[in-house]
């Protein structure tokens, strides 16, 4: 008997135990853990994302009375909340971030690193199962050798690059190409679902480069990431003639509702969302675009020079993204630029020419290339 599907089979984010990307340090004291975390993260901050998830040891610690956050002038915020560690809702905590530090000594993670410490045999053997995934060592001591049970459980791990504690400028080029691995790949989506109401025709049929522009951006796109991995956003049984069709399963939220449903569909990659009222965009101006990608960040996006905010119909939307866009559309708000003029966005300046919209059938019996 087949067995029966409770709930909606949703494509899952990728994830390990806590983030879509942590590594745990195992094998030494938790202040020696703390410490190596907290340089490395000194060194990668200008570029990147990180946090620390730790436990404290000071067992007779209450929890507040109430939730606290407190705003600090230098311009940092501060909580003290009555949380547990759920997996499901850390998930979420830590979504924004590139890459997250986890002490092993307390909790498992996807990736490891083993910070060999001779004191700490017994520490790292309790915790063998855990060590599945090694990505490199540190060693406290250069004459201290892998502890045998180590090499028993995993013989590869011989061939594990190692670095000395105070080698940390190489260890953190180890921790940003692990980082640079991680950078999902960007998919291309078309939005094609408007009605064209203004216009009074279908703006996706109008011919600007010799063919109707959604051929046209199709054939854009598919330069930069492949035809199976551009796809057009359309409306909710919208009849069109057209391969790799996203329906819209976030219905009547124009493009807000379009960007959404290609997240609910692939949540894993990054997508450049782009609509077919954008004439002036070409093959150099999708280039800019990638060029200055900030996958740190949640979103990348043009402004045009004289303009005061970013244009979100052709912007690159990260996976992070996400679930800041559901978080909005809780609160009532399906406007994509009100997420990218609020959130931590990568803002790319150019001419306004290259990002103008044309709307209506005036504006397009005036426009001149």
């Amino acid at each position: 008997m087949k067995k029966h599907q409770k709930h909606t089979n949703l494509t899952k984010r990728e994830n390990g135990n806590f983030a879509p990307n942590e590594i745990a340090l195992v094998g030494t004291k938790c202040a020696t853990i703390h410490e190596i975390v907290q340089k490395i993260s000194k060194s990668l901050q200008n570029n990147y994302k990180t946090a620390y998830f730790d436990a404290s040891h000071k067992f007779d610690k209450k929890p507040p009375l109430i939730d606290n956050y407190t705003f600090n002038k230098n311009g940092f915020f501060e909580e003290t909340l009555q949380k547990s560690d759920n997996p499901y809702n850390l998930k979420i905590t830590f979504n924004p971030y590139d890459l997250v530090f986890i002490n092993g000594n307390h909790f498992p993670a996807s990736q490891q690193i083993l910070v060999l410490d001779a004191e700490k045999e017994a520490s790292v053997k309790k915790r063998l199962e855990q060590l599945n995934n090694i990505q490199f060592i540190i060693t406290t001591d250069e004459n201290v050798a892998l502890f045998d049970f180590l090499v028993a459980a995993y013989p590869a791990i011989n061939n594990l690059k190692k670095y000395h504690i105070k080698e940390m400028e190489k260890i953190t080029l180890h921790i940003k190409n692990l980082i640079e691995q991680q950078v999902p790949r960007v998919n291309g989506l078309i939005l094609i679902g408007g009605k064209s109401t203004r216009m009074g025709t279908d703006k996706s049929n109008i011919i600007y480069h010799n063919k109707p522009q959604k051929d046209f951006l199709f054939d854009l796109l598919k330069d930069s990431f492949g035809q199976k991995n551009t796809y057009f956003s359309v409306r909710n049984k919208q009849q069109l003639d057209v391969e790799n069709a996203i329906a819209d399963t976030f219905l009547n939220l124009g493009p807000f509702g379009g960007i959404c449903s290609a997240f609910q569909k692939n949540p894993n990659v990054a997508w450049l969302s782009i609509a077919t009222d954008l004439p002036f965009v070409d093959a150099n101006v999708i280039n800019s675009l990638l060029k200055h990608r900030n996958p740190s960040k949640i979103a990348t996006a043009f402004k045009g020079k004289s303009k005061n905010f970013p244009e979100p119909l052709i912007t690159i939307w990260e996976p992070k993204a996400y679930p800041i866009l559901l978080q909005y559309l809780a609160q009532g708000y399906s406007c994509p630029r009100k997420v990218l003029i609020n959130n931590d966005v990568e803002i790319v300046e150019i001419d306004d020419k290259f990002i103008q919209n044309i709307n209506t059938k005036e504006e397009l019996d005036h426009l001149q290339f």
